[in-house]
């Protein structure tokens, strides 16, 4: 076992940044390979919400995306999903397919878990992941 110190690095790529500085907490945290994604929400780079599921669903997964590639990551290293959604049945199809576009295989575990409203009223849908830099398809 090595006895070498572990170093917490946080990650807060613009334009987001501004949001997570308010609240005090970082869009992610990277600990040797491991990275924990806060919860990325269907915001636009004005940081406004996107109009309906869809539109903040992709909004969401591009800011997934771009915060891992701030860590040094990629869609291909997420190992684990879990998704808040504040009309769980309803929006599941739309939701899952979209999901699906961004992870056409190699599929992260995945926990959907309905709610009655996220930090915004007008969020409907909210991803946070844990990934493992490196372990995805290259």
């Amino acid at each position: 076992m090595s006895t070498q110190r572990l170093k917490r690095q946080s990650i807060n790529p613009p334009p987001n940044q501004v949001f997570y500085d308010q609240f005090h907490f970082s869009q992610a945290t990277r600990v040797g390979d491991l990275i924990w994604v806060s919860g990325q929400v269907g915001i636009d780079s004005e940081m406004k919400p996107g109009s309906d599921v869809a539109v903040q669903t992709h909004l969401a997964f591009k800011s997934l995306a771009t915060v891992l590639e701030a860590a040094g990551a990629s869609l291909g290293d997420v190992v684990e999903l879990t998704t808040f959604h504040t009309k769980l049945r309803d929006d599941m199809p739309i939701f899952a397919s979209i999901k699906d576009q961004y992870f056409p295989s190699r599929y992260p575990s995945w926990t959907a878990v309905g709610i009655t409203e996220l930090a915004l009223p007008e969020l409907v849908v909210e991803i946070r992941a844990v990934a493992v830099a490196g372990c995805g398809e290259a």
